[in-house]
Order: structure tokens, then C-alpha cells, then sequence
């Protein structure tokens, strides 16, 4: 499987004069964590916002109105190739700690994240290296007639306050 064949091809950018803030308002409205920057014309490189720059910019004191995205994102950024496997775009995510990464082939073709090959992928970690499930565990596991039943949800008083944000 390749980079192509998992990638987001809705994606939405923002101009690098855009304050945090209206990136901030863009990536609520959209569900995002990382928003591309437009080039500043054809031969430029193109950048790469995301939440964790946000919150580093305003957790420095940065004003949110007043701070523009080009001061705050990564450019050049880390790119991928279509035909880049997928296996090798994990292998480039956790050598370059990114989970995110604009899909260039001569123009913006998509995105690809981490959420992409988890979710459009059968691969699995198994002692830090990608393999396919064994789908013949799933095959011998018996059928459980209760799961037509309602489930009962059992709490434990130690996670009554817990949150996973």
C-alpha cells in the first residue's frame, strides 16, 4: 500500500499572513490537527501548522490575534511521495517525530497522517515493526451469544474522574 492510496485529498490550507487564531478557528470547524500553508508563489516551499505549534506559540505568550502563522510554522517541510510505501512513512514519521505530512509529486496532492494509516491500513505493530493481522486468531475465537444482550458497564471508582483529552 502506498502513501496515494491512504492520503486525504480534502485539504484544506491557510495563507502564512493568517493570524494563529483563524487557523485555530479553521482547524475547529474542520476537525483538524495540522493545516497546510499556501506557497508564496510557484517556486516556494510549502509549510505545515499544527496544534502543537498553537499551543507552543500562546503557552509562550504569543497573542493569538496578533501572531501570524508564518511565524510559527514549519517550512520547508517534511514531505512524502505518492508512491512511498507505507511502511517507510511510519519509518519516516518516527525518525522525524512528526504524525503529518503534505503528499507532493510537482503540486499538493494531499496529506497523509498518522490517523490515515492506522485507520485505512491492516497493519499492525508487532515488536516495533508493521505486519499484516493474523486474521486466523480471529477465526478460532468462539461466537458469544451474549453480545446481543445489552452491555452493563461496570465502573471502577478509580477511573470515575479520568479523562482521555
Amino acid at each position: 500500500m502506498k502513501a496515494s492510496d491512504i492520503m486525504s485529498t480534502n485539504v484544506i490550507s491557510i495563507d502564512g499572513l493568517a493570524t494563529i487564531a483563524e487557523a485555530a478557528r479553521v482547524m475547529q470547524r474542520y476537525r483538524l490537527r495540522a493545516l497546510i500553508v499556501d506557497r508564496a508563489s510557484d517556486k516556494d516551499a510549502y509549510g505545515i501548522v499544527t496544534a502543537t505549534d498553537i499551543s507552543r506559540a500562546i503557552a509562550n505568550s504569543q497573542h493569538p490575534e496578533l501572531t501570524y502563522v508564518c511565524e510559527v510554522m514549519t517550512k520547508p517541510c517534511i514531505v512524502v511521495n505518492p508512491d512511498l510505501a507505507v511502511e517507510h512513512i511510519v519509518k519516516l514519521f518516527s525518525r522525524a517525530k512528526i504524525r503529518v505530512a503534505p503528499v507532493i509529486k510537482d503540486k499538493l496532492l494531499g496529506i497523509v497522517s498518522l490517523t490515515d494509516i492506522l485507520s485505512k491500513t491492516n497493519l499492525t505493530v508487532n515488536k516495533g515493526k508493521l505486519q499484516p493481522p493474523n486474521l486466523e486468531e480471529f477465526a478460532e475465537l468462539p461466537l458469544d451469544e451474549s453480545m446481543d444482550k445489552e452491555w452493563q458497564i461496570e465502573t471502577d471508582p478509580l477511573y470515575e474522574n479520568w479523562c482521555s483529552g
